[in-house]
């Protein structure tokens, strides 16, 4: 397994780094979101969120995956739509 990590690192660092941020970003997303129901902090986590799933298909898009980049990029769109009908 850290074998894989490792060349998963060797192979495009920076894609790897970005994935670790928008990882860390969906992790905190989810605890704050857990911590403060009923009423989360949308306003501020849905920004959070987007931001992390744009990394997140930047990602998906230099390994060539299609799923995962339609995946992230659908994901964006409703977000994008919800956080807009808050405003």
């Amino acid at each position: 397994m850290l074998n894989w990590i490792y060349d998963d690192f060797k192979s495009h660092s920076f894609r790897f780094c970005v994935e670790l941020l928008a990882w860390a970003i969906s992790i905190g997303c989810a605890i704050a979101m857990a911590a403060t129901v009923p009423n989360p902090p949308l306003l501020i986590l849905y920004p959070i969120w987007i931001t992390g799933c744009a990394l997140y298909a930047w990602a998906a898009f230099t390994r060539k995956s299609f799923s995962m980049l339609a995946n992230y990029l659908l994901l964006i769109s409703i977000d994008t739509i919800g956080l807009m009908r808050m405003l």
